[in-house]
């Protein structure tokens, strides 16, 4: 199988997660910030090549487009990164490397097989997101008219493009993990069928979710296990494929993917308390969407079930626990004895990132 000889984007790489200038909180973070740059420069990349690839018409192009090249987090293309180069690092061909992570590295990965497949997770973990929130913002569904910031899908273009344009995103997240594209090496047959079979049935879980989330809303009361129910299949399975497939295309042993299965399901749903703590703690202008739209769709949520101070507590403990999943199979750190338990290094890729999610403000 061959590519293109003459792709139009050169690809950059997901650069390795500089851990050997971490000795300060200011180094670490500069480091993240540098590692989870690299990682969106990439997928701007990627999206581009992707969509001259697909040779979509008008104005279905422009629609993906627009939903694609939004300011959103990018977190599941971030999770992918952060276990690819969590279990890269933790490999054992980078066994007698020592803590530093040479520059020949971050050379192999740009021509790397196994790296280009963690390109195309990161790419179809975003399509398979984004789509989902293009359908969410339709009027059938919440009918909202924000999104990451600007206008949604339906009010810049009209409803029917806008629900094609989910539906050719969703299409895309399975293709191009099996894509011949320019720029990227031909797809690892064994690597791919692992991914779809990872990715597949959690694409599903994640519309089942939704499912229930919408039956929940017509429910007078709901309780906390209903509600993890809910999220762990609507936020939490996305989540977790994103981390095992990253880990997946680093060539994770069944130990290291049961810890990132293990972080990926508490991080998954601290993530969707976090989301509910945010609607009624911050604006719309830094939320990049309405405010308090979960108390207007009268949804069920964890702040409703438990009150601000109590979902605050629950989401950190929920994070402590994904934490304390990595570090036992995926880290050199070691959880503190202070109160808040957090791990005493910042040098990992994962553990950094979940530092950012707890941090994060919109």
């Amino acid at each position: 199988m061959t590519v293109s000889s003459t792709p139009s984007v050169m690809p950059t790489s997901f650069k390795s997660f500089n851990r050997s200038d971490s000795s300060t909180d200011s180094n670490a973070n500069n480091s993240t910030k540098q590692f989870h740059s690299a990682v969106r420069e990439q997928l701007a990349q990627d999206i581009d090549v992707l969509f001259a690839y697909a040779q979509l018409p008008s104005p279905l192009l422009d629609a993906c487009r627009y939903v694609m090249t939004g300011q959103g987090k990018l977190v599941r293309p971030l999770l992918v990164a952060s276990a690819f180069a969590n279990v890269n690092d933790h490999s054992d061909k980078n066994v007698d490397k020592g803590n530093a992570v040479s520059d020949e590295l971050a050379s192999l990965l740009e021509n790397d097989s196994d790296y280009d497949m963690a390109r195309r997770a990161a790419l179809a973990v975003e399509l398979l997101h984004t789509y989902s929130l293009v359908h969410d913002d339709l009027p059938c569904m919440d009918d909202d008219d924000l999104r990451r910031g600007q206008p949604t899908a339906h009010i810049v273009f009209e409803e029917s493009t806008a629900l094609l344009a989910g539906d050719v995103l969703q299409t895309l997240a399975f293709e191009v993990l099996t894509a011949e594209l320019p720029t990227f090496a031909p797809f690892d047959t064994d690597i791919a069928s692992q991914l779809l079979a990872i990715f597949a049935p959690r694409a599903r879980r994640m519309v089942s979710g939704q499912m229930l989330d919408l039956n929940a809303e017509a429910s007078d009361s709901i309780s906390q296990s209903d509600l993890e129910a809910i999220h762990r299949d609507k936020t939490g399975a996305l989540i977790e494929a994103a981390m095992l497939m990253g880990g997946i295309c680093a060539g994770a042993t069944a130990p290291q993917r049961m810890a990132l299965q293990e972080c990926a399901q508490h991080i998954g749903l601290a993530f969707q308390v976090q989301d509910d703590i945010l609607d009624v703690t911050t604006s719309t202008d830094t939320l990049g969407k309405p405010a308090g739209s979960d108390e207007k769709l009268d949804k069920s949520t964890y702040v409703k079930l438990m009150g601000v101070d109590q979902a605050t507590s629950y989401a950190q403990s929920l994070f402590n626990d994904g934490r304390a999943a990595i570090i036992r199979e995926l880290s050199s750190g070691e959880l503190s004895s202070s109160t808040d338990n957090h791990p005493n290094t910042n040098n990992d890729a994962l553990l950094a990132l979940i530092e950012w999610l707890w941090s994060r403000k919109k």
